[in-house]
């Protein structure tokens, strides 16, 4: 009985008279979707006319010093007695690492 109602086709049929019809809200969805890229298109294109032919600076000496990663208003703050110190307590953490101590009475 269930190989019956299987076989049976009644509702499938592509040829009747609401075949081929689409409703007029597809027309219009489809139609701002075409106006909305003419938009983004045009949009794209003014912007990319504003944009300049070469993208290299006339004057690369500041990002020339942003790239070296040097900051040129740190390296003024110090003053020489600052680093002098500070080359003071470098050499004397690695001299003291490098020496060794022994305890009293061995030799």
């Amino acid at each position: 009985m269930i190989l019956t109602v299987l076989a049976q086709n009644t509702t499938t049929n592509p040829t009747g008279p609401e075949f081929g019809k689409a409703s007029p809200l597809g027309l219009v969805i489809v139609l701002v979707l075409l106006a909305g890229t003419v938009l983004l298109i045009r949009s794209m294109n003014k912007h990319i006319k504003n944009l300049p032919a070469d993208f290299s600076p006339e004057h690369p000496e500041p990002d020339q010093a942003a790239d070296e990663g040097t900051d040129p208003g740190a390296a003024e703050a110090e003053t020489e007695s600052e680093v002098e110190a500070a080359e003071d307590q470098k050499s004397d953490a690695a001299g003291a690492g490098s020496r060794e101590t022994k305890p009293p009475g061995k030799s």
